[in-house]
């Protein structure tokens, strides 16, 4: 078990950062290096524009890779989606810029982003897949919370290092090569997570549906003949999860630096401070869900989340880098509380045969409909009606997700084979 913990937890850590250094690099630099003859303000849409490719890519991903899981195994199509991820993030830090490549480099950058989309859409399914269905009974909120912390541990590891970067260079050095450094890092990083998958064993679980030979012939078309309310609210419930997190990171990252005019080094070292509060929602949501129930947790942190998003942006322009890691600190926290179950939550949801496809699916559906929009949508709605306007979107999204989980049962006591 310490084993499957450690692979699930280090398997999400290297491609969450993978996917967050390509958000930060978004807010800080890509509109400069691949779009230099648009406005800032169309400029920073564009670079979110490519941002947002890769969540129309995860449910894609997710049907891919979760038709495999479901066929034939979890810990093979982990393998293969670490790779997919790994290297597409490691080739954006080899790629020319527009003033080398013109139209090509931002075409190539969409294509890259699209390849990260695909990858991470196979990996949470069975990252979760993989520790939940080696728990024990009346555990799996805890095991689920290993592959849960990835996330916090991928995005403070992308944030440090460009927080690194960013305070060791000059302006000119960090847009000239210094942003490419933690994509290429990415090269180390899958070494080390295909070191540790390869490790592991099949879950108990699938590997009991092998043996028996009662796997699903098309688990995407089962999935959704009979699952499509499971589906549907799932991804529902995962809307103010994303929401909240790349409205508290991406957004607030460009909103902070080019809007508000404060330092970048300031920024990054503020939402490293928020990274922890993410954390620590997450982990104790999560533990507590064994308990508690998952259905109860989730509903909490979407309550508190719709009071949040009022809060966030009045804390936001006040300025001050207290409060500023406050309000962002604060919006990960209810992140967290409304994440951390979810590892547990949406497999529990879906029937073993097709698990890795309904899981997966309804996870990264609710990554199309909060995080990809969410840093355009602000964008615009800031640009248009001001920043309290943002936090009403966020507060709205949070409503959805709570009325979602609303309509979902409990599900701990439930058997996973």
């Amino acid at each position: 078990m310490r084993r499957v913990a450690v692979a699930s937890f280090i398997g999400t850590a290297i491609e969450f950062y993978d996917f967050y250094v390509y958000g930060t690099a978004a807010a800080l630099v890509l509109n400069d290096a691949f779009f230099p003859n648009l406005s800032d303000l169309n400029g920073t849409l564009a670079s979110f524009s490519t941002y947002a490719v890769a969540f129309a890519a995860r449910p894609i991903g997710s049907l891919v890779f979760g038709h495999f899981g479901d066929r034939v195994g979890r810990k093979s199509v982990l393998v293969a989606s670490l790779l997919l991820m790994g290297l597409s993030t490691a080739c954006v830090g080899l790629l020319p810029g527009y003033g080398t490549l013109g139209v090509w480099a931002p075409i190539l950058l969409v294509l890259l982003r699209f390849l990260q989309g695909v990858g991470l859409g196979g990996e949470w399914g069975g990252a979760a897949l993989l520790a939940v269905e080696h728990a024990p009974r009346g555990r799996r909120g805890l095991f689920a919370a290993f592959p849960q912390l990835g996330p916090s541990v991928g995005f403070f590891a992308a944030t440090g290092i460009f927080w690194l970067l960013s305070e060791s260079l000059s302006d000119d050095a960090f847009k000239a090569w210094g942003w490419r450094v933690p994509f290429l890092l990415s090269f180390l990083l899958v070494a080390v997570g295909l070191f540790v998958r390869l490790k592991i064993s099949e879950t108990p679980v699938f590997q009991k549906v092998m043996d028996d030979q009662e796997a699903s012939r098309a688990p995407a078309l089962e999935v959704f003949k009979r699952h499509p309310k499971e589906i549907l609210l799932g991804a529902g419930g995962m809307i103010i999860a994303y929401g909240l997190f790349y409205t508290a990171t991406t957004y607030c990252l460009a909103y902070g630096t080019k809007t508000l005019g404060i330092g970048r080094g300031t920024m990054l070292t503020t939402q490293l401070v928020a990274c922890l509060f993410l954390a620590a929602g997450t982990w104790l949501a999560a533990t507590r869900s064994d308990a508690g129930g998952r259905r109860k947790t989730v509903l909490i942190g979407s309550g508190i989340a719709v009071a949040w998003g009022l809060a966030l942006f009045p804390l936001m322009d006040s300025g001050q880098p207290v409060l500023i890691a406050l309000a962002l600190g604060g919006a990960l926290f209810c992140m967290g509380v409304v994440y951390g179950p979810m590892g547990a939550y949406l497999p529990e949801l879906f029937s073993v045969r097709v698990r890795y496809s309904g899981a997966s699916f309804a996870y990264n559906l609710g990554g199309v409909l909060g995080g990809a929009v969410a840093p355009l949508v602000a964008t615009r709605l800031q640009g248009s009606f001001g920043s309290a306007s943002v936090g009403w979107y966020v507060s709205a999204m949070a409503v959805v997700s709570l009325l979602c989980v609303l309509a979902l049962p409990e599900t701990r006591e439930r058997e996973l084979a």
